[in-house]
Order: C-alpha cells, then structure tokens, then sequence
C-alpha cells in the first residue's frame, strides 16, 4: 500500500522569534544575528529544517525513558519511521526513509505586519561578565508577534494499521513543541509558537483511513500554545 496524505495548518508566533541566517557579508554596524529570509522576497521564512528538528527531538526526549537523547541511529522505530534514520550496523538495523515530509513555511501576514510597522524588531541585549562588570552588548533580530507562516507536511502512507498511531506522535511532537519554543534563545522567552486552522487530506492511494479522525487528533493540538501561555 503506498498514498499521501498532506497536512497542512498555520503557526502564529508568540513571541518574537529567531532563526538565524548568514552573517558572511554583514556591514560594518549591522545586526549581530538576522534571521533567515527568502530569497525571492526578502520576508522572513522558517525552514522546513528547523521544524522537524524540533519535533523529532522533543518526540524523542518524550518516547525515551529518563528524558535523555540518543544518537538519531538509536531512535524508537515510531520516531525513525516517521523521520527517518540512517540506520546502525551495529544492531542490524536498516536506514528508512522518512514517512513526514516537510516543507519551508512562508509568511501569510507579510503585508499586515508591514503596515503594522514591520515583520521584524531588532532586540538589544547584554551580557556582562561578573568578574570583570564587562559589557558585551548584541543586536538580534526576531520575527514579531503576530506573524503567521503556511505549514505543509506530507504523510507517505506505507502499513494502514500504523497511521493514527504516526498521527498520535505528530500530534504529541506539536503539542510539546507549543509548550516549548522553536529557533533560538527560547530560555530567555524567544520562540513561543501555537498552531491552529488544521487541514488532512488524503491525495492518493487506495487507504480506507478516515481523514475526519486523523483531523481530530491533530485539532487537539490548538488546546496548547496560545491558551497554555495565558494560564
């Protein structure tokens, strides 16, 4: 059995967010640490990377006993077959491609947020060192509250009977990834996201799996985020 099912919802971004981007050819005076952007329009993206990375890695932390992260080689087989994994020699296991395929997400609201007042802020901080009361000051840049970016990630339907639990897992890696943050800087209250305005469908394939029930598991997903900030 082989088919597709894509699922698709928004992101709103909390709290100012930073994935950062290259500093190569910065000028002198510029800001430490932009964010990355598209190229084709200059807006602010969030790559499909960075996502997934988040997702895998605080799905592995929750499916692994102690909390404590192995070598991807070492994931629980939910998560390599929804990820992937290069596979280990060493245990006879083989690599796997991966089941949820992610795309780079695009900002929505670029125009409201340019009206606003912009679709990034540059934030100030400051390190000093305690020994010697020695100012380090830096410049980041964030994506403002209130951006929206378009997720899109694609399902490989491989063995039925294993889909609402791969579901089960995305939905959990959303969860406590709306309790957690994405990019960088999140100790310091960068990177809350929520997700909301959830959409399954299925694209092709002979799958008799209801979407309607796939749909439900990723809605409970929008109880996080924006209603646990405000608890």
């Amino acid at each position: 059995m082989y088919g597709k099912i894509t699922i698709k919802c928004k992101l709103t971004v909390l709290t100012g967010m930073h994935i950062g981007g290259s500093t190569a050819f910065s000028a002198i005076g510029s800001v430490d640490s932009p964010v990355i952007r598209d190229a084709l329009t200059g807006e602010p993206m969030l790559p499909g990377s960075s996502l997934k990375g988040k997702m895998r890695t605080l799905l592995a932390k929750a499916l692994k006993n102690d909390y404590k992260l192995q070598d991807f080689k070492d994931d629980p087989e939910e998560i390599t077959r929804l990820f992937g994994t290069p596979g280990n020699r060493d245990k006879d296991i083989d690599p796997k491609c991966a089941r949820l395929q992610f795309a780079d997400a695009f900002l929505l609201n670029a125009k409201e947020l340019s009206d606003r007042g912009g679709m990034t802020e540059i934030k100030f901080e400051n390190t000093i060192n305690r020994f010697t009361s020695v100012a380090n000051p830096r410049q980041i840049e964030r994506v403002v509250r209130g951006a929206r970016f378009g997720i899109m990630m694609v399902y490989d339907i491989e063995k039925e009977e294993e889909i609402e639990e791969d579901f089960n897992n995305i939905a959990k890696a959303l969860k406590l990834l709306s309790m957690d943050y994405l990019g960088g800087h999140g100790s310091r209250g960068y990177g809350k996201v929520a997700f909301s305005d959830f959409e399954v469908e299925q694209r092709s394939g002979d799958s008799t799996i209801d979407t309607s029930k796939l749909l439900e598991i990723l809605k409970g997903v929008e109880d996080y985020g924006i209603f646990a900030l405000q608890a």
